[in-house]
């Protein structure tokens, strides 16, 4: 209970107690993953980051400063309790801390501090050495909360401290490293300049920049490397910047800022360069292939060379050992496991007895790592050699190093690179760190392809022709093993598919079969309860030896069937009842809408085309009135089915109540055999009803259909009636406009008569009397019309 008591100090009121309690925390966490698990489920991270936010985060003081280291103690090499902080949503919550303003000028020592220890705890959740899950997870978290965004932003500002600026770039650097959605981003982020600029290409700047700070430019470099890991688009994006077909003369890109700084006269740079090149082709045949495109203008006057060749040729003019060994990591890193590559390389006759040259000659320390890089890139043109070159077939250039160098000699120097002291350095972490330039000669990736080609190369060598021969017949072979095997594969999957649809066939039968035996067995013992049920009504129905309480027991139990018959009929008849009231209440309805469609039709008779109109609607009237005297009939009977009905049912119960004393004497045979015409009279007669029910719902069918029929003509009715209307109502409209159109015209004539007569014009009587005929004799005309109209309408 020491560490929850420890705990409950941080959440103490004086600030001495809490602050002492922060430093005894730290020195307790100190490579104790325990007490760490311990403390970090005390709910330190909640009350660590509270304080961090109560004291101004990056702005705060000292306790800032304890709390950060803290909590970098408590996750650093700690998987469980980098889960923890991530499932917690701590992560998000260290957004705020980065969120820098315009003005960054004055930065304090503590808030370079504070954000310099914010950075590392960053870096702790997605270092490399970390699980890829764990790290995946936590890149995928940053990018989602904007915690990249943020950082970016403060990577692109002004006025930051440079040590905090390389910080941020390592940090960027870690969270993209591998992350195809936090490289995709990176790549889209501009730098604020004037015309924006790629945030990858200001940063190349930076490292081919020999004015820069070497940490600074180292960091670039991570940043480049980590955008490029696992990032084949990104890789294609680069490499596409150097062909010919997407060279932008206007702009500065990617791939001009690193030709510019492989050719450069700082070493570092060509180092750098050359490095970030390498990383563009890792592990990307296709990329290796287009840079083969790759063409370089020299001096004016001269044919372009390829970048392969102009990096031999730098290589033979026996620059610095730094240039040298950079040149030589991209060379080897450009044409190994690409056949093609290798072909280009041997095409030029001055590299091979370049390379042995320098491999054969006794030199000092300095040069024996040089030595042992060009034994490696010998050695890679030997292994993926395609023998597409007569002159540098595997052979030949094993015979060449056999006689110019030694087997011996050339897997000596081959050892050189290996048993360099700073080969292991580098290979420890991907992030390049070196006290100095001039021990910035291993790429990490680098040292993974040594390891990987040392032993192959060897064995290489040291093979003569007939084993390669056997090993070329043996590989073969196996091929073709490969491909019977694949075959068998391929056979074997389709027979398991085929098995396995066999097995569902089967299944479903066997379902299908059970479902059978089922349906058997439930038919089966149907048959068997209806043989007993035929039996015990054989039973019941036995002879007429049996006596009369047998033969009254019979009549009895037909008589009671008989009542199960009379009570359906009973249903039926209720049945017929309700269907004969509804549709006299629809009759009632359609009596209605006649009655409409007479007035409608008394005022369409007025029109020219009225006659017809009527005549369709007195015989409507007519189906209707037939329809009615049918339906009064279905009424009567009816009526006489519920007669009978009663009959039936006072003959049932006369049968029922029959005196117990007729079993006297000599006149029961007399009774059984009225009892039975009785019986098949009362049969025949359910039947006949049954038969007259029959019809009558034939009839109500009928009835339904000349209903719906009538419905159809009242509505074919009602629109030629509609359309009749609207033609009236349009040729009165026409008639009314022509009258108007006449008597503006004959106003008209009469101004323009007076206007003559005022003007001194003689105008002759006999067209005034001939105008004032005409006008009255509209005007007669129109009264007559109204007249009729008048009439038409009475």
């Amino acid at each position: 209970m020491g560490v929850s008591r420890l705990m409950d100090l941080l959440a103490d009121s004086r600030e001495v107690i809490r602050n002492d309690g922060l430093l005894l925390l730290q020195q307790l966490t100190k490579g104790n993953a325990a007490i760490q698990k311990i403390v970090a489920f005390e709910n330190a991270f909640e009350r660590l980051l509270d304080i961090i936010t109560e004291e101004g985060s990056s702005d705060g003081g000292i306790v800032v400063e304890d709390c950060l280291l803290l909590l970098v103690n408590l996750l650093k090499n700690n998987s469980s309790n980098q889960n923890f902080f991530k499932e917690g949503s701590y992560i998000q919550r260290m957004k705020p801390w980065f969120e820098v303003g315009d003005d960054n000028s004055g930065w304090s020592a503590q808030k370079v501090t504070n954000l310099h220890l914010m950075l590392q705890l960053v870096r702790v959740m997605v270092s490399p050495v970390n699980s890829p899950g764990a790290t995946s997870s936590c890149q995928k978290s940053m990018y989602q909360c904007g915690l990249l965004q943020q950082l970016c932003t403060i990577l692109m500002a002004t006025g930051v401290p440079a040590d905090i600026l390389t910080e941020t770039i390592n940090t960027v650097s870690e969270v993209i490293r591998g992350s195809q959605i936090n490289q995709d981003y990176f790549a889209s982020v501009n730098a604020p300049s004037n015309p924006p600029r790629p945030a990858i290409v200001v940063l190349l700047m930076s490292m081919v920049n020999e004015r820069q700070p070497f940490v600074l430019r180292c960091a670039v470099l991570y940043c480049f490397q980590c955008f490029l890991y696992k990032n084949q688009k990104g890789q294609g994006e680069i490499v596409a910047t150097l062909l010919p077909s997407t060279i932008d003369a206007n702009s500065i890109s990617a791939g001009q800022l690193l030709c510019g700084g492989l050719f450069s006269a700082d070493s570092l740079s060509n180092w750098c360069a050359a490095v970030a090149l390498a990383h563009a082709l890792q592990d990307n045949l296709t990329q290796k292939e287009q840079l083969l495109r790759v063409q370089l203008a020299t001096s004016l006057g001269k044919p372009p060379v390829s970048l392969l060749q102009q990096c031999t040729n730098i290589l033979s003019q026996g620059s610095k050992v730094q240039t040298r060994v950079g040149l030589l990591m991209l060379l080897c890193t450009w044409i190994s496991n690409c056949p093609i590559a290798v072909t280009h390389f041997l095409h030029n006759q001055e590299n091979v007895p370049f390379l042995t040259g320098q491999i054969s000659e006794n030199l000092g320390e300095d040069e024996r790592l040089v030595q042992g890089l060009c034994a490696l890139l010998l050695g890679i043109c030997i292994y993926y050699n395609d023998n597409s070159l007569e002159n540098y077939t595997k052979e030949k250039l094993k015979q060449l190093i056999e006689k110019r160098i030694g087997k011996e000699n050339f897997v000596e120097k081959l050892g050189f690179v290996t048993k360099h002291e700073l080969y292991s350095r580098a290979a420890q972490k991907p992030q390049p760190v070196f006290p100095s330039p001039e021990q910035m000669l291993f790429d990490h990736e680098f040292t993974k392809l040594v390891k990987e080609l040392e032993g192959v190369i060897t064995k290489a060598v040291h093979k003569t022709s007939e084993e390669e021969k056997k090993e070329e017949e043996v590989k073969k072979t196996l091929e073709q093993h490969d491909s019977i095997v694949i075959q068998y594969k391929d056979l074997i999957r389709d027979q398991d598919t085929q098995i396995q649809e066999l097995r569902e066939q089967v299944s479903t039968l066997s379902l299908n079969s059970e479902q059978m035996q089922n349906q058997i067995t439930q038919q089966q013992s149907q048959i068997q309860q209806h043989k007993d049920q035929y039996n015990i009504l054989k039973l019941k129905l036995g002879k007429d030896s049996q006596g009369l309480s047998s033969s009254q027991g019979e009549g009895a139990h037909v008589n009671g069937l008989h009542s199960e018959e009379l009570s359906q009929l009973r249903e039926e008849v209720e049945e017929l009842r309700r269907q004969h009231t509804l549709q006299h209440t629809q009759l009632s309805d359609k009596d209605s809408l006649i009655n409409t469609l007479r007035c409608g039709a008394a005022a369409a008779a007025l029109t020219a085309e009225g006659g017809a109109g009527g005549s369709d609607n007195t015989e409507l009237l007519g189906e209707v009135e037939s329809l009615r005297s049918r339906v009064q009939a279905q009424c009567a009977e009816i009526s006489q089915l519920q007669t009978e009905r009663l009959e039936l049912i006072r003959r049932a119960e006369a049968v029922s109540s029959a005196p117990a004393s007729s079993s006297e004497s000599s006149a029961d045979t007399v009774t059984v055999s009225e009892l039975e015409s009785r019986l098949a009279a009362q049969t025949t007669e359910a039947e006949r009803l049954k038969e007259e029910c029959r019809g009558l719902r034939e009839g109500h069918a009928g009835l339904e259909q000349q209903l719906a029929s009538a419905q159809s003509t009242v509505a074919i009715e009602q629109t030629e009636k509609t359309k009749l209307q609207q033609e009236v109502q349009e040729s009165k409209k026409e008639q009314d406009d022509l009258l108007m159109l006449l008597a503006d015209q004959d106003q008209k004539i009469l101004n323009l008569k007076q206007r003559l007569r005022d003007l001194g014009e003689t105008i002759d009587e006999d067209e005034d009397e001939l105008d004032a005929r005409d006008q009255f004799g509209e005007d007669d005309d129109d009264d007559d019309e109204e007249e009729d109209e008048e009439e038409n309408n009475d």
